[in-house]
This record gives C-alpha cells, structure tokens and sequence, in this order.
C-alpha cells in the first residue's frame, strides 16, 4: 500500500518539477520566435466575425505565444523517459516500481496523449505563421479526421487486445456491447475533443484538466491500477506547473497541442476505468468531467437555437464561460468559479465510479 503511494506521488512531483524547469526554456523560445497569432480575432462556426468574443478578448491574442501545452505533454514525456532509464541502469527495486510503463494500463493514454499533442502542435505551429487573417492552422475537418483516426485505432485496441466488450453500470451487471465499443469510443473521443475549447481564459483549462486527471488517479488508485493512476497523477501534476504560468497574465495558451493531447488521453482514461477495472469510469466521466460537458452542450445549444429559432441566442455568446465574461463577470471570477465546481464535481465522480 505504501509503495503503491509513493509509486503514484513520485512521478507526480517529478512530472511538476520537470515542468517547472523547462517552462523558461520553453517561454523563451517561444517569444523568441512570435510564436502567436499575428492577426487578433476569430471566426464563429458559421464563418463570420465573432463579434463578441472578438470585444471580449482579441487584444488578448496576439503578443502572447500559443504552444504553452509543450509544458504538459512534455513533462509528462520527460518524466516516463527519466524513470524508464534509471530502471533500465541501476538494478534497484523502487526504480523497477516507480516506472508506470505497462501495456495493460498506460500504452494507450500516453499513445494518445502524444500523438494528440503533436497534431495539435503542427496546427498550432501553422496558425502561428499565418499572418493575412484569421486562424489558418489545420482545417476543423482535417483534425477531426485525425481525432476520429487516433479513436478508432485506441477503440479496436480496447475491443481487441484487452477484451473490452461492455460498459459498466452502477448496482447492475454491466451493459455488454461487443463491438459497438468502438464507434462508442469515437464519438465520445470527439466529444471530449470538442471540449478543448474551454482553454479560453487566463488559468482555466490548466485548473480544470489538473482537477479532472487528479479525480481519475483516485479512481485508478482504489482499483489497484496503480500504473494508471501514476500516469493520470502525472498528467494531473504537469498541468499545474503549466498552471503555474498560466494565471492571470498568463505567459502563453495551451492551445491544439495541450487540448487535444489531454482530451484523447482523458477519453482513454475513462475507459480504462470502466470494466477494466471494476468501476464505471465510462459513466462517471459526465461527472467528473462536467465543465468539458458543459463547454460542448452550451457550443451545441447555441448552434441548434440559432439555426431552427431564426437567428436567436441561447448565450450571449458560446461557449459558456465566455457568455459569464459577456454578462459582465470578471475572468478571474470566472476561472475560480470553474476551478470550484470542477473539484466538487470530481470528489462526486469518484464516488459514482466506485459505487455499486
């Protein structure tokens, strides 16, 4: 048990540490290179000016580099390496321990986590150069041909290679499915996905992905799956020391390659601690992960009311946190709020996980 502790808080405050330490090498490469938007502004989905937003937060844009998510998957990079080399070297036990590499827990969310970040990282280095207009990185539809790819490769891997065939269910047998696992891990990886336009605000995709991977390192730890809890634990620390950078005025944007890389990784690890691992991690995702959902369904209502109400807002403007900012909220009362109801939320998704 204690081992199993210390398993999950070492590479934890490594993965901290190493973000720590190389965000200056980081932040100054970027503001060497103008690593930002050279035009301030966006575009909504229809194609037009968002006019609100664009009041809200275009002066915000440029001069501030994008790319700040290098931090999160980096560390988390640096961190698997460093403890992979020591076992490797020196033949001591706590090393051999320490290391959460396995097949069986980890391959998939670092798989993802990786090749999601350097996706997003190639849109972002794209948009970055563009300098005669709006945001011209990867098309929406070229990334989510790419999402919809990395989810279908995963999705076969849980169906196939670890027998995945059902979701779990609280105080019932879980719900057998067979193969529609993997169409079931495409959409909600797409919907996650989705979600990665929260990281809208000074601080707030830092605090509430740390919360939601710290919320699936308890889940994993109380289901013995120690290698993925210190993997989410990590996750989870490496985004507070992009935090760290990130409050109010923060020194770079997560931006495609942290969003992506954490909305992929997160996908797989709700489902890791689903049947796999006795819980219903699937399910609990909705709860654990409300502020993501309520990003998405708030993108949602506003499209659909404005295409079958004529024209009519649901939201000043969406997604959500930004409607708070419209109505008059200050952005770091928005943030706190958010950080506030995402570790509520958390301690309630443990529970559901766990329950029954």
């Amino acid at each position: 048990m204690i081992l199993d502790v210390v398993k999950v808080f070492i590479p934890a405050i490594m993965a901290f540490a190493v973000g720590i330490a190389i965000t200056p090498i980081v932040s100054h490469y970027l503001y060497t290179h103008r690593a930002w938007k050279k035009k301030s502004g966006k575009l909504a989905f229809d194609g037009r000016e968002a006019v609100v937003f664009n009041a809200l937060h275009k002066e915000r844009e440029v001069n501030t580099p994008r790319m700040g998510g290098i931090v999160v998957w980096g560390s988390v990079l640096i961190t698997v390496l460093l403890l992979s080399m020591l076992e490797f070297f020196f033949a001591v036990p706590i090393f051999d321990k320490l290391n959460f590499l396995s097949r069986n827990q980890t391959w998939i969310p670092l798989f993802l986590l990786f090749a999601g970040s350097l996706i997003g990282l190639a849109d972002d280095v794209l948009e970055v150069k563009n300098r005669d207009g709006f945001s011209r990185g990867l098309s929406l539809r070229i990334r989510l041909v790419a999402v919809g790819a990395l989810a279908l490769a995963a999705g076969w891997w849980f169906y196939e290679k670890l027998d995945v065939v059902a979701i779990g269910l609280p105080f019932h047998a879980p719900l057998e499915i067979g193969w529609l696992v993997i169409p079931l891990f495409i959409l909600l990886t797409l919907f996650i996905y989705a979600s990665g336009v929260i990281d809208g605000i000074d601080g707030l995709a830092g605090g509430v992905f740390a919360t939601i991977f710290a919320a699936y390192a308890g889940i994993a730890f109380f289901q013995n799956q120690i290698d993925l809890a210190a993997f989410s634990a990590a996750v989870s620390a490496a985004t507070l020391a992009f935090l760290w950078f990130n409050i109010p005025p923060a020194r770079f944007y997560m931006s495609e390659t942290g969003t992506m890389g954490l909305t992929l990784a997160l996908t797989a690890t709700a489902f890791m601690t689903d049947t796999l691992g006795g819980g219903h991690g699937f399910l609990a995702l909705g709860i654990v992960a409300f502020p993501l959902v309520a990003t998405v369904a708030s993108n949602i209502l506003q499209v659909a009311s404005k295409r079958f109400r004529r024209g009519k807002k649901i939201f000043k403007v969406a997604p959500l946190h930004h409607h708070f900012e419209a109505i008059g909220w200050p952005s770091y009362k928005v943030v706190m709020r958010y950080w506030v109801l995402s570790i509520m939320f958390a301690m309630l998704g443990i529970a559901f996980a766990l329950v029954g």
